[in-house]
């Protein structure tokens, strides 16, 4: 006999209720799309006044929103390709002027070590 009172037993749930008394489950997808106004579409945005569209996993502008900004668009690419060849040529000039660089001191630690070899030939003399 347990001291103080009966042993933990818990009450046993009810039967759940169906999840839906509704016969719309049973439809098949285009009457159910009927019956309940499931036609969405594609999902569309606008951004910026340019109207898009979700079409096989890519948002794509749609037709006529976006051919007033095609010049704009392709201005934009020919400044970018100018910039990315600019770009690459500094570089080029960078790494030029860095090989440049490391040869003269390399040269220049050279002359120090000759300059410091004749010093102590010059003294070993006296």
């Amino acid at each position: 006999m347990p001291l103080f009172g009966s042993t933990f037993s818990p009450k046993k749930t009810p039967p759940r209720k169906a999840a839906s008394l509704s016969n719309l489950h049973l439809l098949d997808r285009s009457t159910r799309e009927i019956e309940l106004g499931l036609e969405y579409g594609t999902p569309t945005m606008n951004l910026a006044g340019q109207s898009l569209k979700f079409e096989h996993g890519q948002w794509v502008a749609e037709s006529g929103s976006f051919t007033g900004d095609r010049r704009e668009m392709q201005r934009l690419r020919k400044r970018n390709q100018q910039l990315e060849e600019e770009n690459n040529l500094l570089r080029l000039k960078v790494d030029i002027l860095l090989d440049m660089l490391s040869e003269t001191t390399a040269e220049s630690h050279l002359m120090e070590k000759e300059l410091e070899e004749l010093k102590s030939h010059s003294r070993r003399r006296k």
